[in-house]
């Protein structure tokens, strides 16, 4: 019997399975079991052509069992491909002991026998790592987002019997060919803000909402230039990261969104949905539970367009998510969780026509029609929405003036690394991380936040005039915290909050 090792992934976190693998004289019987699903089962005929067109013989008249432990886990995918061919060659072909004891084997055989990419390769390299194994073996077309971990060599096939050709020692492994991965981006041109006309107040909110983190709500009529700030936000946001790379990619990996050009996912996303979008792919599902859009936004931007034309039951289940910053996608026997620490920025119209309020169109719409229209912007949603702004339109005799901010991205960019450094240095020596102000709980903004009393009573007072929430009283608290970071200030005065309550919703 020969028990090779490889992985599987739950969520985004990889576990280790050994491949047993038993070859007896027998009834030429071929078993895969281990709870493996239907991808496990059809290995069989894909491993014994690949066998078989690699130029070796395929024990037929033997009786086969694979053993996939430990059995009470459920496998998926076509990932277990290479170590079952392997385990069932191990009679023909003498392999180095170490070399298999120490490594992880990943990849799906194509009838040639040739190895196909896989998905869940990061999250399979970083438990080889944790585990102390010494090779990962993967399709080549895997090798990039592999080759990101330290402490381990990453070994990228082509086909099953080169893989052959390392184990039993015709390769070198020290000789396999290596990709030196960089961290660095690939910078993706978005909007820069020196091209936006006007909108000095929108872009004052957008700033303060790359500082701390913070989700947004914009409205406007059409053509106001709603998704061309929320671009041009995503060229604003502080860079990533190894940590929150690594973290990102994996979330990347096991989705298969990871490519040979882009093996690794360097920038804070940007993701954009459409209404019409199921829940499913929204926030993760479907007969694999795989990630959905929420978590594809990790630790960058989920933006919304035409926010109220979603479903209210889809803007209410993204209420807990923006809370926890995790979600956890249940199906018949399997859980899966996947953190989704993004900030939301949603653009919306006033009316179905988009019209309401504009000082050049008439609205068309009824009040009942108006009315039903804003009843999705419910109290629990607005309560975690930190910044809402009105975008209006810019009028003709602007535009033809042609007022471009005089300030570019990268310089906007700088003054908010500024100030998340700043966060990061208070929160740090208070003993509560290095977290963001939009993550401070209402304890920890009340007592770090260095609010000063009279700002306080005006937010106080401000809440009860207002009628909001507790919730939106902290959230105040919070903005009004990056407000004062952006402005260096080690204390929230008065004008902080005052700025803070101008970005509340108003109807």
């Amino acid at each position: 019997m020969q028990t090779l090792y490889s992985a599987s992934v739950h969520g985004i976190i990889g576990a280790l399975i050994e491949v047993e693998v038993d070859v007896k004289r027998g009834m030429g019987q071929f078993m895969i079991v281990g709870l493996g699903d239907t991808a496990v089962q059809e290995s069989k005929e894909r491993v014994r052509s690949a066998i078989k067109n690699s130029g070796f013989t395929f024990p037929s008249g033997a009786r086969i069992t694979v053993n996939l432990a430990p059995a009470d886990v459920r496998k998926k995918g076509p990932i277990y491909d290479l170590p079952i061919a392997l385990g069932i060659l191990a009679e023909q072909i003498e392999y180095k002991d170490n070399i298999i004891e120490e490594s992880i084997l990943l990849g799906e055989l194509a009838l040639d026998g040739s190895v196909r990419k896989v998905i869940g390769v990061l999250p399979a390299a970083i438990l080889a790592r944790e585990i102390g194994k010494k090779y990962i073996f993967l399709p080549k077309e895997n090798l990039g987002e592999a080759s990101m971990i330290p402490d381990i060599t990453v070994i990228g096939i082509e086909s099953l019997q080169e893989a052959i050709e390392y184990l039993n020692g015709q390769k070198m492994i020290d000789n396999c060919p290596k990709i030196e991965n960089s961290f660095e981006p690939k910078r993706k041109i978005y909007t820069d803000f020196k091209e936006i006309i006007g909108q000095d107040h929108a872009k004052r909110a957008l700033m303060i909402a790359a500082a701390g983190g913070h989700n947004l709500l914009m409205e406007g009529p059409p053509g106001s230039g709603k998704t061309l700030l929320s671009k041009a936000l995503a060229g604003i946001l502080p860079p990533l990261d190894i940590e929150e790379k690594i973290e990102i990619s994996k979330i990347y990996s096991v989705s298969g969104l990871l490519s040979a050009d882009t093996p690794i996912i360097n920038q804070r996303p940007f993701r954009t949905i459409h209404h019409t979008a199921s829940e499913a792919s929204i926030i993760g599902g479907g007969r694999d539970a795989k990630p959905g859009e929420i978590s594809l936004a990790h630790k960058g931007i989920l933006f919304l367009d035409e926010f109220l034309e979603f479903s209210k039951r889809l803007l209410e289940t993204l209420r807990q998510p923006l809370e926890d910053g995790k979600i956890t996608v249940n199906r018949v026997n399997q859980s899966s969780e996947y953190p989704c620490d993004f900030s939301l920025v949603g653009a919306m119209n006033p009316c179905p026509c988009g019209f309401l309020g504009d000082p050049e169109k008439q609205c068309s719409c009824t009040r009942h029609s108006i009315d039903r229209y804003r009843s999705k912007l419910s109290g629990p949603i607005l309560d975690r929405i930190d910044m809402y702004i009105n975008v209006p339109r810019i009028k003709i005799e602007e535009l033809q003036k042609s007022t471009k901010s005089n300030t570019p991205s990268s310089e906007i960019q700088k003054q908010i690394i500024q100030a998340i450094e700043i966060q990061k240095a208070r929160h740090k020596a208070t003993g509560i991380g290095p977290k963001r102000n939009s993550e401070l709980s209402s304890k920890e903004i009340e007592k770090f936040g260095n609010i000063q009393e009279s700002a306080r009573n005006i937010a106080i007072k401000s809440v009860e005039k207002m009628n909001l929430s507790t919730r939106s009283y902290y959230r105040i608290l919070r903005v009004a915290r990056t407000i004062a970071d952006l402005d260096g200030q080690k204390y929230v005065e008065d004008r902080h909050i005052l700025e803070a309550l101008g970005y509340r919703q108003k109807t």
